[in-house]
C-alpha cells in the first residue's frame, strides 16, 4: 500500500505556484518530512517568492499555548519572522495585515470535529483573502476522523468560534474539502468567495487509517484521544471533568459527586493545562483508554454524557451555557434533560445528516 502524502509533502505540485509576498497560517503540525513547512520554504525562497509573515491560530505557532489562552503577536526566534495572532484581539486578518501579501498558504492539521477551532480560523482567513483579493492556497491533510459524519447539524442561531457552519459535529471532510464547501455554499460574509487553490493529498481515501505524526494540540496527545474527542468533548459544556489536567485528556471523565471505581485528580500540567476544571479534587468516573467500539469508529458515542447526567445528583447545575455552543443547538441538551435515549436522539439527526450528505458529496476530493 502506498504511503499517504499530504499536500505540503508534494512540493513539486505547488512550488511553481508561489509568487510575490507570502503569508503562512501554520502551527507545529505544518511539517514536510519532519521539517516545518516554514523552514522548508525559507530554504527554497528566491526572487520568485518571499515569506513575509506567519499567522498563528489557537495554541500558537509552535503549539505550546494552553486551550483558550490568548495568543500574542511576536517575532519567531528561530526564523526572525513576524508572527501575528489569529487567536487574540483579532481572529481575522485585517486589510492592513494583507496589504502587501499576494498569497496566503494555509496548512494546519484538523481532526474532523466542528468545534476544533482551526476550521473557524480558516473561515476567517478565507473571508479576509476574499475581501482583500488575495489568493489562498490550502495544503490538504488527512482527517483522522474522516471515515464518517455524525451529530446534530449546527443551527446558525448558535454560531460561534467553536461552530461556524451548518455541518454536523463530525463533518467527515478534509480541511481542503471543507474550504471548497465554505466557498461553494456561500458561507463567507456577504457570500464572498476567495480565489482558492487546494493541493490534495496523495494515496488517501476517507477510509484510510491515518496516525498523526505530530500532536495537533496540547490536549490531543494520542490517536485514542483523537478518536474519542468528538464524543467526550461534550463534557467541556458540563461541570464534569473531561480529563484535562491528567496525562489522558478526553480519554477519562469524572466528578467528585459521580459514582465509579476509576478515579483521578486533575492537576496543572505545564504545556497542556495550567488551570483545569476541578483542580486538586478527586474525580470518579470512567477510563476510556481501552475503549474500542465493536462496529469500529463510525459514530459519536452519547452513552457517556447521558450516563453521567443520569447519575449526577444535582442535575440543575450539570450543563453550562457552553454546551449548546459545542452541540450547535439547544436540542441535544433538552433531549438529555427529557430522558431521551441515545437511539431516539440519533433518530432526530437523520434528516439533517441526509441533507448534509448530498452537500458533502459535491466537494469530496477523495473516495468516500
Amino acid at each position: 500500500m502506498k504511503s499517504i502524502q499530504t499536500g505540503a509533502d508534494q512540493t513539486g505540485r505547488y512550488l511553481h505556484l508561489l509568487s510575490g509576498n507570502i503569508a503562512i497560517v501554520s502551527n507545529q503540525t505544518t511539517e514536510v518530512d519532519g521539517t516545518h513547512l516554514v523552514d522548508t520554504l525559507l530554504s527554497l525562497q528566491n526572487n520568485q517568492f518571499k515569506i513575509q509573515k506567519i499567522f498563528a491560530p489557537e495554541h500558537g505557532f509552535r503549539g505550546t499555548i494552553d486551550d483558550g489562552v490568548e495568543v500574542k503577536d511576536e517575532v519567531d526566534v528561530r526564523t526572525g519572522l513576524q508572527v501575528e495572532s489569529l487567536y487574540g484581539k483579532n481572529k481575522k486578518p485585517s486589510r492592513e495585515d494583507l496589504e502587501e501579501i499576494d498569497l496566503v498558504i494555509f496548512d494546519i492539521q484538523d481532526v474532523g470535529a466542528r468545534f476544533y477551532t482551526f476550521i473557524s480560523t480558516m473561515h476567517y482567513v478565507m473571508e479576509a483573502c476574499a475581501e482583500s483579493e488575495v489568493k489562498l492556497m490550502v495544503l490538504d491533510r488527512p482527517n483522522p476522523n474522516g471515515n464518517y459524519f455524525d451529530g446534530p447539524i449546527l443551527d446558525t442561531g448558535f454560531r460561534s468560534f467553536v461552530g461556524m457552519h451548518p455541518i454536523p459535529v463530525v463533518h467527515g471532510m478534509t480541511i481542503g474539502e471543507l474550504a471548497l464547501m465554505i466557498n461553494g455554499e456561500g458561507w463567507l460574509k456577504n457570500r464572498v468567495q476567495c480565489s482558492l487553490t487546494v493541493i490534495p493529498c496523495l494515496n488517501y481515501s476517507h477510509q484510510s487509517e491515518y496516525a498523526l505524526p505530530v500532536r495537533p494540540s496540547p490536549n490531543l496527545p494520542y490517536d485514542q484521544t483523537i478518536k474519542l474527542y468528538p464524543s467526550t468533548c461534550f463534557f467541556e459544556g458540563t461541570i464534569i471533568s473531561e480529563g484535562r489536567g491528567t496525562a489522558h485528556p478526553f480519554q477519562v471523565y469524572g466528578h467528585p459527586d459521580l459514582p465509579g471505581e476509576y478515579s483521578f485528580v486533575p492537576e496543572s500540567i505545564e504545556g497542556m493545562e495550567m488551570n483545569p476544571k476541578l483542580t486538586g479534587r478527586r474525580c470518579y468516573g470512567r477510563d476510556l483508554r481501552d475503549f474500542n467500539p465493536e462496529g469500529g469508529w463510525n459514530k459519536i458515542e452519547l452513552r457517556w454524557i447521558i450516563e453521567a447526567y443520569t447519575n449526577f445528583p444535582d442535575k440543575d447545575v450539570f450543563f453550562t451555557d457552553f454546551f449548546d455552543l459545542l452541540a450547535g443547538t439547544d436540542q441535544l441538551r433538552k433531549q438529555i434533560l427529557n430522558g431521551w435515549s441515545e437511539q431516539e436522539i440519533r433518530a432526530s439527526w437523520k434528516d439533517g445528516l441526509k441533507d448534509y450528505s448530498a452537500i458533502r458529496e459535491k466537494y469530496l476530493l477523495y473516495d468516500p
